[in-house]
């Protein structure tokens, strides 16, 4: 890759994130320097892109219309699917109606899972929601589940586990959002700053689809790194994880994926929820 210095990228330690980026991470990229790596959490990232650090990072669909002037959109690495949208919890079984006025705990503000939660509460929630409190996303089941919290947001493999913290689901954001839409739902972006140039933006893109291509062919060499920082999570949670979460978008966003990102961006825009995005923003240098 054409650049001295190792590139600096952050992600999360979840297993989809590790899963795509093992090869990558450890030098086994043909022609691809291995990065210096930074784990954090999404709403870090998020913030980091807003001030502009580090080279590449895993952010947000949502954060997107604040960043794009200093970040390229690259086309793999990310989150998109179907049936993997996050979940609203609740201490009790319930409706949409019984979060009117109640506080919920979200893992970030400009994360996309609470613009998607944004977009069903307006449709859905009469009155609205009470308080949103921002807190990591590993402490809003047990918060859900001890009362400081009505209902919490959540995201990755709490699609899997909430039950276990005896939380019932109100409500699937994917869900509404495919109903609605017909689109998959966009969730985590691989971004990547506009000055390294067309060249090594190019070049990036390709190390980052090789090495989820490299995990796909042998889901075993990255077993040690997934689980190594996937927080005491139970290998077959990280299995169904990763299964859910990489996909045929993470290999390349393609016309649906483009679709899915604009429309969300657009939809959000029109509520003013986020700045509009220019008509070239998305693309890929």
């Amino acid at each position: 890759m054409a650049t001295a210095a190792p590139l600096s990228i952050a992600y999360s330690p979840c297993p989809n994130d590790t899963f795509v980026f093992d090869a990558w991470a450890h030098g086994r990229v043909p022609d691809a320097a291995a990065p210096a790596v930074t784990f954090a959490d999404i709403d870090l990232t998020n913030g980091m892109a807003e001030r502009g650090e580090l080279d590449v990072l895993k952010v947000s669909y949502a954060v997107l219309p604040w960043v794009l002037d200093q970040y390229a959109l690259l086309p793999c690495g990310g989150a998109l699917g179907r049936g993997c949208g996050p979940l609203v919890l609740t201490g009790q079984a319930g409706d949409a109606a019984a979060l009117s006025g109640k506080t919920v705990a979200v893992p970030s503000e400009r994360s996309t899972a609470y613009l998607l939660f944004r977009l069903w509460a307006a449709a859905e929630v009469p009155g609205g929601v009470g308080e949103i409190v921002v807190m990591p996303f590993n402490e809003i089941m047990p918060a859900v589940r001890d009362g400081k919290v009505e209902a919490g947001l959540v995201i990755h493999e709490a699609r899997f586990t909430y039950q276990n913290y005896g939380l019932h689901k109100l409500a699937d954001m994917g869900e509404h959002w495919e109903a609605t839409t017909g689109l998959p739902i966009p969730l985590g972006a691989i971004i990547a700053k506009r000055s390294l140039g067309a060249g090594t933006l190019a070049e990036l893109a390709r190390a980052i689809r090789t090495s989820v291509h490299m995990a796909w062919q042998d889901p075993e060499a990255s077993k040690p790194y997934v689980l190594e920082h996937a927080q005491e999570m139970d290998p077959a949670v990280a299995e169904q994880h990763i299964g859910l979460y990489v996909n045929e978008f993470t290999e390349n966003l393609g016309e649906d994926g483009y679709a899915a990102v604009r429309g969300l961006l657009e939809r959000a825009a029109a509520e003013g929820l986020v700045p509009a995005l220019g008509p070239d923003a998305l693309a890929f240098p």
